[in-house]
This record gives structure tokens, C-alpha cells and sequence, in this order.
């Protein structure tokens, strides 16, 4: 098929926003990019633009089902929604816009989702990760600052905020906040899935997030039989590409030109 800039892809029974900047699939390695948990397709702001000019590879990025202006959902969200998309939704797009060979980016939830899908389906075209802020376990720490959202959500304008990117805003923030506060999610592991993956990581989180400790990089490190760089950012949270987005941007360009090896950077 061919990509528009913007549009809706039918998926797994949704229509799925998305963007495509700089050049297609079938013309140059592409990033797919994974958003987080509270994120959309308008939620990365310009860091998309801002990666295919600096690589001059194709950026794809898309809303899942209940984000954006996707799809909404029917709540609540199955526990085991992240690993659902890597195996129920991602073959399909990928598929879909013609993926022929890059590199998965995802933040948070996101980056979860990449490393699942990597772990899960061995797909010759991704040729390696970058996992901001991942998550592979629940930890206290996270666990509290995600019941802070929830106050917030109900008692600040947080949600005002949200409903600039989210047509069905109550479902984007109910969706993520309740399936990792139900006592169910204590068991949420995924870290089975590290010992698969068969490209190199890039892996980076900023030493002061609150929604996870260094244990995410270290479990990377220690479970991995690929090559693994890890990139721990003083003083940045939970969002590096907005908090320090030049280094987040050389730091991403430089591992694409390692491993695609053809001057994709252009800086």
C-alpha cells in the first residue's frame, strides 16, 4: 500500500492514527515508533521530525487502540495488554506499511511493547531496539507514582492536558491506570522475553524517573544475549527525548548508524 503523511490503518479490528515522515519503508530503514502509556501519536511532539532529519531514515508512529484518535476500547484493559499488542497487533502493521527493514523505538509501555515483540517473533526486519524507560516488572516505586497520577487525574488539571491528544481521554487514562493498579498486575513479568531477542538494545533511562529504577537497565544487561548499550541520563525522569532531547537524539542516531553501517546519520 501506499502511506499518506497522516491517516488510519485498519488493524486487528481498529483504525489506528498514525504518521509517516521522510521516507517510506520500501525507500529507507525505518523507526516504528511505541508511545507510552498516557502517550498518541501527538505526544512525541517533534521528536519524530526531529529523528528522520538528524538519521534521514523513514519515522513511522501511531496511536494504539484506545489513544489518540484511534480506535477507543472497551474497559478494562486485559492485564496482559502490552504483550498482546507485540503479538496480536505490531505483525500486522508492520506488515502492513511495508516494514522491510529498522528499528523499533518505544518509551515506557511502548518500550515493554518493542522488547516483547523482539523476544516473541523472530522478524528478520527489525535489525534492533531502543527502549526508553522500559519496564520488565513492577516496582514499588513506579507503582506509587502511578497511583499519583490517578490523584492527580481526578483533582488537577491533568486531565484537560490529556484531552488535547485523546479522543476518548477516559479510556486512554483509565485504561493504563487501572490495569497497573489492579492487584492483579503484581504478577506483571515480562522478562522471560529479554533472553530472545536476537538484535542489538539500546537502552535508556534517566537516573531520576520516577516510574522505574536502574533494575530496568540491569535486568537488560544481565538477560540479553545480544549486544547491549545502555545509556543512564543524570538528572532526566521519565521522558528523555523531552527532557534532553539532543543527547537522546545523538545517543539514537549514533546506534542507527551502527548497525544499519551506511551514514544514516546526518550529523
Amino acid at each position: 500500500m501506499s502511506l499518506a503523511d497522516t491517516g488510519h490503518l485498519a488493524v486487528n479490528g481498529a483504525a489506528l492514527e498514525y504518521r509517516m515522515i521522510g521516507p517510506r519503508p520500501d525507500a529507507a530503514p525505518t523507526f516504528l515508533m511505541l508511545h507510552e502509556g498516557l502517550g498518541s501519536v501527538s505526544t512525541w511532539g517533534t521528536f519524530p521530525e526531529q529523528l528522520a532529519q538528524r538519521t534521514g531514515a523513514g519515522v513511522f508512529v501511531y496511536s494504539r487502540a484506545g489513544y489518540g484518535k484511534s480506535s477507543t476500547i472497551t474497559l478494562p484493559r486485559p492485564l496482559d495488554y502490552m504483550q498482546r499488542e507485540a503479538t496480536e497487533v505490531l505483525p500486522g502493521l508492520l506488515d502492513m506499511i511495508g516494514f522491510t527493514r529498522g528499528i523499533l523505538l518505544g518509551h515506557s509501555d511502548g518500550a515493554t511493547i518493542a522488547a516483547c515483540y523482539a523476544g516473541s517473533v523472530q522478524d528478520h526486519r527489525v535489525r534492533g531496539l531502543v527502549l526508553m524507560a522500559p519496564h520488565f516488572f513492577t516496582e514499588p516505586e513506579g507503582l506509587a507514582e502511578i497511583c499519583n497520577a490517578r490523584l492527580a487525574y481526578e483533582t488537577t488539571d491533568l486531565r484537560a492536558r490529556l484531552a488535547r491528544h485523546h479522543a476518548d481521554v477516559d479510556a486512554a487514562f483509565r485504561g493504563w491506570n487501572e490495569a497497573w493498579l489492579d492487584p492483579g498486575f503484581a504478577a506483571f513479568d515480562t522478562t522471560d522475553a529479554l533472553a530472545y531477542i536476537r538484535v542489538p538494545v539500546l537502552v535508556m533511562q534517566g537516573a531520576a524517573d520516577p516510574y522505574g529504577t536502574l533494575a530496568q537497565v540491569r535486568v537488560v544487561e544481565e538477560e540479553c544475549y545480544c549486544p547491549v548499550e545502555a545509556a543512564v541520563l543524570p538528572g532526566v525522569g521519565h521522558a528523555p527525548h523531552r527532557e534532553q532531547p539532543e543527547q537522546t537524539l545523538a545517543a539514537v542516531a549514533a546506534f542507527a548508524d551502527r548497525i544499519f553501517c551506511d551514514g544514516l546519520s546526518a550529523a
